[in-house]
């Protein structure tokens, strides 16, 4: 495979190659100082979400995410709420696989399983990013309440902040894209960000 052009990055688990430099484009990775549910704040925010006003970027994402997801098995695509959903309605028409729709509920504390499936039955859980895995985390706990087994976790990208190791605890495993520094390095590439830009985003991760 020749070289890939600046901003175009191999796969992490594929040998497909993305175009990072779209989802700069696009808006959905952004560079600043976004508030976290934390109470910190971050230089870099993902979203995806953005990616429902672009059909080619996201028929891109859901290809590429496909391509990961074939080597699993699998009998239902269950976006995380809610960011995910246009993400997990491409894939699936990508796949041929159904959805399973899950939301919070009004109190925003609980998270409930919509759709039609058939309990005992396997879901790949979906999406767009994983920092540490707590969120993933609660939405297995919400699939298995609803009698589905989760073997496996499919993100777009992996902040490798230790996601792989939290999943691995609970007998998951992680799947992702593309992982962050990676795509750090081909948008400096490609002059999208600047190096002090990757240097501070490369610095919060590190004492995140």
């Amino acid at each position: 495979m020749p070289p890939a052009k600046p901003g175009r990055q191999a796969l992490f688990d594929t040998n497909v190659i993305f175009d990072t430099n779209a989802l700069f484009d696009s808006g959905c990775i952004q560079f600043g100082n976004f508030a976290l549910k934390s109470g910190y704040t971050s230089p870099i925010r993902v979203d995806l979400w953005r990616t429902m006003s672009n059909p080619r970027l996201l028929r891109q994402v859901a290809r590429a995410m496909a391509g990961v997801a074939r080597d699993l098995a699998f009998d239902y695509i269950a976006p995380a709420p809610h960011a995910s959903l246009p993400v997990g309605v491409a894939l699936a028409l990508e796949t041929g696989h159904p959805l399973v729709q899950m939301r919070r509920v009004a109190d925003a504390r609980h998270i409930v399983v919509e759709g039609s499936f058939n309990t005992g039955r396997t879901a790949l859980l979906i999406d767009d990013l994983i920092i540490q895995g707590s969120d993933k985390l609660e939405a297995i706990a919400a699939l298995k309440t609803a009698g589905l087994t989760v073997k496996d976790v499919l993100v777009m990208i992996d902040w490798e902040q230790g996601g792989v190791e939290k999943l691995a605890e609970q007998g998951c495993h992680l799947h992702a894209v593309l992982q962050l520094t990676k795509v750090l390095e081909a948008l400096m590439e490609s002059t999208r960000i600047t190096p002090a830009q990757h240097a501070a985003v490369l610095a919060y991760l590190r004492e995140a």
